[in-house]
């Protein structure tokens, strides 16, 4: 007499299915908690080094008398006789001040935002320091030729993360820090503030944003400030 052995069972294909649509479901559902704790991290990283970016700031102020601007280029060359190119109009150009003069290395010039991806590799020479899509931070200054300085209001931004497209209009990137805005103001405040998501702007109060001038706001009715991007792939 013949034993009949019993085949070992298995998942049929229904059954297969069945569990992969699960499997997909419950990983939809974690995706947005997922990326909202790395929006999260990103932006502690940003907070950070931005602050760090304000104790150099005021360390180069209390040497040359401002921040880094096109009147304190030839300065900064004469003192310390570095060969680092401070000519141009981003914000790399004139963070690279900092670095020939009281700070060496280019990680804090970093936030991860869309045209920033790779961080600095901290090579500090002439045509590879502060390079292209190096940079996550734009850069505030007083006017066309000259950076603020450490007496002025101290709630008038000077370094901001992330701009949109790394244009110099004052918009800012809603997707990369969870709809916030990593502002670094003259009294060292360096904190995550809305992004309106109708004009991708920044509210200092009732119809004022981080840009506008007058009485009644940070800049006053004398000033006239320059936001300068970093500079990206291409540029």
């Amino acid at each position: 007499m013949k034993t009949k052995h019993k085949q070992p069972s298995g998942f049929t294909l229904v059954e297969l299915l069945v569990v992969i649509v699960i499997i997909a479901a419950l990983a939809g559902l974690a995706l947005p908690t997922i990326m909202k704790n790395k929006a999260v991290a990103d932006r502690t990283e940003a907070i950070s080094n931005a602050r760090q970016i304000g104790i150099n700031l005021f360390a180069f102020d209390e040497e040359y008398g401002s921040f880094p601007g096109n009147d304190t280029a030839e300065d900064v060359k004469e003192s310390t006789g570095t060969a680092l190119n401070f000519g141009g109009t981003f914000s790399n150009d004139y963070f690279r001040q900092l670095i020939a003069s009281v700070g060496k290395s280019e990680k804090i010039f970093w936030a991860k935002t869309a045209y920033s991806k790779k961080k600095p590799d901290d090579i500090i020479e002439p045509g590879k320091a502060l390079e292209a899509a190096e940079v996550g931070f734009g850069y505030i200054m007083a006017n066309q030729e000259e950076g603020q300085s450490s007496s002025g209001e101290g709630n008038r931004p000077v370094v901001v993360t992330p701009l949109y497209k790394a244009q110099t209009n004052w918009e800012f990137d809603v997707e990369a820090f969870g709809e916030k805005a990593i502002i670094l103001r003259l009294d060292s405040s360096a904190t995550a503030e809305q992004i309106r998501t109708d004009n991708r702007y920044v509210n200092i109060g009732e119809s004022r944003f981080l840009q506008t001038t007058g009485d009644n706001t940070p800049w006053g009715a004398d000033m006239n400030p320059i936001l300068r991007a970093p500079q990206t792939k291409g540029q």
